[in-house]
């Protein structure tokens, strides 16, 4: 009998070789992807606290200016203050302190 290759039994070692091979070829592939956008991804975390650090730094809170408060608000608050005034619940002296406050801000 005159045998020409390995036979069955090394086709099948041979295959399960080259499969074990190749899994971790791509194991190793896939973990190195994943150092890489890993670091990346912290960089980029790094970047945006680096840069909300600049923006509140240069912007110090008890120096920003309050939001002013919206028109149709300053509006509303006037015509109460006037229909108080109207009411007789407040004097002309106190009307005029309080719309000066409302429009000052």
């Amino acid at each position: 009998m005159n045998r020409r290759g390995p036979g069955l039994l090394g086709a099948v070692a041979r295959t399960a070789v080259v499969a074990g091979t190749a899994s971790a070829v791509s194991g190793r592939v896939q973990q190195r992807q994943q150092q890489r956008w890993g670091a990346q991804e912290a960089a980029a975390q790094e970047e945006a606290a680096a840069q909300q650090q600049a923006v509140q730094q240069q912007t110090p809170p008890s120096q920003a200016a309050p939001p002013a408060p919206p028109a149709d608000d300053i509006i509303d608050r006037l015509e109460r203050l006037a229909e108080l005034k109207k009411q007789g619940i407040l004097t002309d002296a106190e009307f005029e302190a309080q719309k000066a406050k409302i429009l000052a801000g």
